[in-house]
């Protein structure tokens, strides 16, 4: 083949290689647009974390104190007494899954659905399982599995009402009362810095009685009304405060995730333009380059030809 075709071929297979200038510009522009939507998204996840995060400073004293009072109740409390302090073999559970609506967070809605889907598997192998789907995550990632869907919340988690919440844990009161289902589980991420939040699963009924030791050992208290009328007004409030805690949890976990996997795509957004750039600026300068070589080869053949 002819030098001169040769090194057109390799000329033309270079351009088609090289990206244009206009086609850099374009590219650049696309992504610093995304670039303004994830800071945006970073700055709203912000606003929200940040509300979360002062409602759950306020409540969780309470909420973290709770079970270990109701874990002493139930070692108080005598045999055969309130129905949801009754202890059965776990043939029939219930379990609460909370995910979030949406997604780009990350691997907050995977990791949670992943360990959901274990457990849920673990307990499958012992007895039957139903379910409460909080999240329109939870809804999609169990719609086509063959398992007992009992409640949906499938839209705007983080707007389900006090009234909804009681709704929800009337109904697992009356089926645990009724022995329908032998035990409630709640899977969860629990806000624990905004690096990565921590998956839970917790047991909310039966109550695992406080073991026969310290201070609940030594003495039992005077009941004043009787433990009947206490345990009747403390229990129902114990699981909807539980209920509420999965979800103000997991909503502050949520808007930290997201708050991070939006301040990544924003700083790769940024590393993404800046390579881009020095890019262009290579390819600017070598047609700056060439077009001078072009010049000066042009003003020589003109003097050597005067």
């Amino acid at each position: 083949m002819p030098r001169s075709m040769n090194s057109a071929g390799n000329s033309k297979e270079s351009s088609l290689k090289m990206p244009t200038l206009i086609d850099l510009r374009r590219r650049i522009r696309s992504v610093k647009n995304s670039q303004q939507v994830t800071q945006a998204m970073k700055t709203v996840s912000t606003a929200k974390f940040r509300k979360a995060q002062r409602s759950l400073s306020g409540s969780r004293p309470f909420w973290h104190t709770f079970p270990a009072l109701m874990e002493r109740l139930a070692f108080w409390g005598t045999s055969g007494g309130h129905p949801l302090l009754e202890r059965r073999l776990e043939k029939k559970v219930e379990i609460i899954v909370v995910s979030a609506d949406k997604g780009l967070a990350g691997a907050f809605n995977s990791n949670l659905l992943a360990r959901a889907e274990s457990f849920v598997n673990e307990k499958t192998g012992t007895g039957e399982v139903r379910l409460v789907l909080i999240g329109k995550k939870s809804a999609q990632f169990f719609k086509n599995k063959d398992y007992q869907k009992d409640m949906v919340f499938s839209d705007k988690m983080d707007k389900i009402s006090r009234a909804e919440v009681r709704r929800l844990s009337q109904f697992l009161m009356k089926e645990f009362a009724f022995q329908r289902i032998d035990g409630v589980y709640a899977v969860y991420n629990e806000f624990k810095s905004i690096l990565t939040p921590v998956i839970n699963t917790v047991r909310i009924l039966p109550i695992e009685p406080e073991p026969g030791n310290g201070d609940a050992a030594r003495w039992v208290p005077g009941w004043e009304p009787e433990p009947g009328r206490i345990e009747s007004f403390i229990l129902p409030l114990f699981v909807e405060s539980q209920i509420h805690h999965f979800l103000h949890e997991s909503q502050a976990a949520e808007q930290a995730a997201r708050m991070m996997a939006m301040d990544n795509a924003t700083k790769n957004a940024q590393e993404l333009i800046d390579d881009m750039i020095l890019l262009l600026n290579k390819i600017r300068q070598a047609g700056i380059t060439r077009e001078l070589v072009e010049i000066m080869s042009a003003v020589e053949a003109l003097r050597k030809s005067a």
